[in-house]
């Protein structure tokens, strides 16, 4: 028998947010009634595709759209998002600075690959959005995650950030909105990190999936305030458009001169080998960029609502604590009894899933210094639904309390 060796790179891969749902397989199997509150997808709950988005998929099928499409992408759909870039976020770029991705984790594999190689660091908010621990591991990098401060609702820590900068360092990550804290970063904020950047001649990797998800102050993007520090920023239709099992997101090299050119090259060939995106999804996306944005406003009044129920309700819970989210659809409470009850927030995420089918992810899953000792949840469900989930988390605690 053949026993086929696989890579080290691949047998260590992590990704948190997916590894949980491992532990509730066998309590599917046997009926168990499952809480997933795990994975941000809105389209998994009452937030729906809007319609005319899904009548432009169907129309191009049946036009016969159905052939491979440039592996930059489609002109309209580049054209669409340097648009959307500039009427949104005011970031001045051309079609020719866009590439079309398969979501934007594709993204982010594509640029770490061609940024990082054997014992490159990359600068990351901690805790962070895990694909980019592991794809800088999975290309023989070293992932260095700066400090963000939960007193300050987990704003960077711009000392720490400028501490971690060595020879290695290879580029900075900004996530704003973040993923899994909800924090929203002002333009102070990122006006110092772009300092830093330009200071020792480096990038930002900008991630802005949750650009148009803000509830208390406005979305700046590192593109706008940047003036001789290179950006790339990275984005997608999952959270906003509701198009999450479509797999589309971009990103878009902004920096002046031929700053950039090199890097793009590197991910364009990357875009050449996997041949192209979707292509009936890519027109699909153009009319969601060109038609009308009012159902954007709803689906943040009805976020907003449930942030705010979330916030209170887990505050009430005696033994957790967690400040408010300012963007995005993620609550990132810290748990008091981990390291006590529970030696890890990974046993804790277990115990509460076999014990009341409640689904949530380990913080240390997005860090293992700056996420430990708490859990990420996921607020996308309507009220009466999460009200049920907290009530079932509250009695939980009380329960492991009493048997101690």
């Amino acid at each position: 028998m053949v026993n086929v060796k696989v890579t080290e790179r691949a047998s260590n891969i992590e990704y948190a947010i997916r590894d949980v749902f491992v532990y509730a397989k066998d309590l599917i199997k046997n009926g168990r009634k499952i809480y997933y509150l795990n994975i941000g997808d809105p389209a998994a709950f009452d937030f729906k595709t809007p319609p005319s988005l899904k009548e432009a998929l169907c129309r191009a099928i049946a036009q016969e759209a159905n052939y491979y499409s440039p592996s930059e992408g489609l002109l309209e759909l580049r054209q669409a998002v340097a648009n959307k870039e500039k009427k949104i976020n005011d970031v001045d770029i051309s079609a020719d600075d866009v590439l079309v991705t398969e979501g934007i984790s594709e993204g982010i594999q594509m640029l770490l690959g061609a940024i990082v190689e054997k014992g490159a660091e990359v600068l990351f908010p901690g805790p962070t959005y895990s694909p980019y621990i592991s794809y800088t591991k999975f290309f023989d990098g070293t992932p260095i995650a700066y400090e963000t401060l939960e007193k300050e609702s987990w704003q960077p820590n711009i000392d720490d950030l400028r501490k971690k900068i060595t020879e290695k360092t290879r580029a900075i990550a900004i996530i704003n909105p973040n993923n899994p804290t909800g924090a929203v970063y002002g333009d102070k904020t990122i006006k110092e990190i772009l300092d830093i950047a330009g200071e020792h001649d480096l990038p930002v990797i900008s991630d802005e999936i949750y650009d148009q998800l803000t509830y208390d102050k406005p979305f700046v993007s590192a593109a706008t305030l940047a003036t001789d520090v290179p950006v790339i920023g990275l984005n997608g239709f999952s959270k906003v458009y509701q198009m999450t099992g479509w797999r589309l997101g971009y990103m878009y090299f902004k920096g002046e001169g031929r700053q950039l050119d090199a890097l793009k090259a590197g991910v364009e060939r990357q875009c050449r080998i996997r041949i192209c995106a979707n292509t009936p999804v890519q027109i699909a996306a153009t009319a969601a960029l060109n038609g009308p944005q009012d159902f954007v406003k709803d689906i943040v009044e009805r976020l907003k609502q449930r942030r705010d129920f979330s916030w209170k309700r887990l505050n009430e819970i005696k033994g957790i604590s967690t400040t408010k989210p300012e963007g995005a659809f993620y609550i990132f409470p810290k748990i008091d009894y981990i390291g006590t009850r529970w030696k890890t927030d990974m046993d804790f995420v277990v115990d509460l899933l076999k014990e009341t089918g409640v689904l949530i992810v380990n913080g240390s899953g997005f860090d293992p210094v700056y996420g430990k000792g708490h859990a990420r949840i996921v607020f996308l469900p309507p009220i009466e639904q999460l009200e049920i989930v907290y009530n079932i988390l509250e009695e939980f605690i009380k329960k492991q309390k009493r048997s101690n």
